[in-house]
């Protein structure tokens, strides 16, 4: 069974990317892990609000959190980051990883996409999500989650400081987003990723949700 740990800059940035993917490893009997860099102090939400806002989300997706203490709009790609970050990957052993695309606006997404890269150097599948600041996005993967984007819109929905109270996020335009993307794989509701690298193995093992 895949042990799977997606890794975010802040609270809403894994659930948005991938919370449809997760909460479908999650309902297989995978073991999930949801690793936060920072709390998101420089955004709106005092940080306890935010802390216990993300930890709503990722009970609502099935998800072990945790939250790191980097400077939020201060993430780097240096020693720190990739330190952090390969301290989990030591506890958790993924077979997958999910994290930001290197293409993206946002320097704490770039940098943490790079940082995951490094850390995770050994690791077997290396995946990116999208975010609404990513640019140049050019997915060649695509994850069904047709019977998981009510829970992914649910946990989203637990983010009351960045999403529902934030112009930010438009909770029906995840929908939206997940029948574009649905269109090009060929299915009704889709979550669309880039790949460092996966590896798939043969004789029955599932990993992202495919047998081979």
């Amino acid at each position: 069974m895949p042990r799977v740990l997606a890794v975010g800059a802040h609270p809403d940035d894994i659930e948005m990317g991938c919370g449809g993917t997760l909460a479908m490893h999650a309902a297989s009997g995978a073991q999930v892990t949801m690793l936060v860099l920072t709390t998101g102090q420089a955004g709106p939400g005092e940080v306890s609000r935010r802390t216990k806002e993300a930890q709503d989300a990722a009970d609502k997706l099935g998800a072990r959190l945790i939250i790191g203490g980097l400077p939020d709009g201060g993430v780097t790609a240096g020693y720190e980051t990739v330190q952090h970050i390969e301290a989990v990957i030591r506890e958790v052993d993924p077979t997958i990883i999910y994290t930001h695309s290197e293409h993206d606006s946002h320097q704490d997404h770039r940098a943490t996409a790079a940082a995951t890269i490094a850390a995770g150097r050994q690791s077997p599948t290396i995946i990116h999500y999208q975010s609404p600041s990513s640019r140049a996005f050019d997915p060649c993967l695509f994850i069904d989650i047709e019977d998981f984007l009510s829970t992914k819109v649910a946990a989203l929905a637990c983010h009351v400081s960045q999403v529902v109270e934030s112009s930010m996020v438009d909770l029906d335009q995840q929908g939206i987003n997940a029948e574009y993307w649905g269109r090009l794989a060929r299915c009704r509701y889709a979550e669309p990723f880039e790949i460092t690298r996966v590896r798939l193995r043969q004789g029955g093992r599932k990993e992202l949700g495919v047998e081979i």
